[in-house]
């Protein structure tokens, strides 16, 4: 009788333990609980939408109050980012990724686009917009592009705004003290619509001259670029440019009539000629 007994107060023991094990762990997050809670956090392509330049105020580094139309009103496409100042992970590892391309760039920052870089930190202010600003055009090394790049704080339903449009979705997070969010950068028509969205930390020059051309509707760059643009194609498989083989045949067809035609003319006045 004792033994049955003991066995009895051994499983109903088990029984509470495993009870109270899943109590206190099964109201933990898994990890379908997390992606749930992070179902927020992403970026939504909002191609063609229009950014509202002239609603939106921000203050820039020198603690001035400006609509985010004046980075618009010089006719060149505007790439935007949003970041905050003090992240200590990914948007320093996107500025920086930025600032590489745009080192191998042969365009130069203020010439034939602009950069504004937001805070989505309302907290942030000036000061910290400054020493960014002066550490990445530093980095960046060329003349003249102070001018070119600028960096913003601002107000929360100003930033809320602004990244609603743009489709860029972020939460802080308390218990870490930082912004949970997505990296990527946004190419902005002249007219403030956004015509381009560049994921990762990576940019490459090919990428931001094409996204730039697309943006100008080739407005900006050479001859030789508006034929680059022609010929590459937006790939959003790989979220990135590639060649158009339907544009490489055109081109190649065109050549070819081209070249045929000379051959023929020439023909037709060495007969005349004769």
């Amino acid at each position: 009788m004792r033994i049955f007994s003991a066995i009895f107060s051994f499983a109903f023991i088990s029984f509470a333990g495993l009870h109270l094990f899943a109590e206190e762990n099964l109201g933990k997050p898994t990890s379908s609980t997390v992606a749930h809670d992070l179902s927020d956090i992403k970026i939504t392509e909002n191609l063609g939408a229009q950014v509202d330049i002239d609603g939106l105020h921000f203050k820039d580094e020198d603690g001035q109050d400006v609509a985010l139309s004046k980075y618009f009103r010089k006719g060149k496409p505007v790439i935007i980012t949003l970041v905050y100042y003090g992240c200590p992970n990914l948007c320093t590892f996107m500025l920086n990724g930025l600032s590489n391309g745009l080192r191998s760039f042969a365009w130069n920052l203020g010439e034939k686009f602009d950069i504004v870089t937001v805070s989505i930190n309302p907290n942030e202010g000036s000061s910290l917009a400054t020493q960014k600003k002066a550490a990445y055009l530093k980095e960046y090394g060329r003349r003249n592009s102070e001018n070119g790049w600028h960096f913003l704080t601002g107000q929360q339903d100003q930033i809320e705004k602004l990244a609603g449009t743009l489709g860029f979705g972020y939460r802080y997070d308390p218990p870490t003290k930082e912004y949970i969010h997505g990296s990527a950068i946004f190419v902005l028509t002249p007219e403030g619509k956004i015509s381009r969205i560049l994921y990762g930390i990576d940019f490459p020059e090919k990428n931001l001259k094409l996204s730039l051309l697309e943006a100008s509707n080739g407005k900006v760059g050479t001859v030789i670029d508006r034929f680059l643009m022609f010929c590459y194609q937006y790939n959003p498989n790989s979220r990135g440019y590639a060649l158009y083989a339907m544009r490489i045949v055109q081109v190649g067809g065109a050549l070819t009539i081209l070249i045929l035609g000379i051959f023929i003319f020439s023909l037709w006045r060495r007969e005349r000629f004769r």
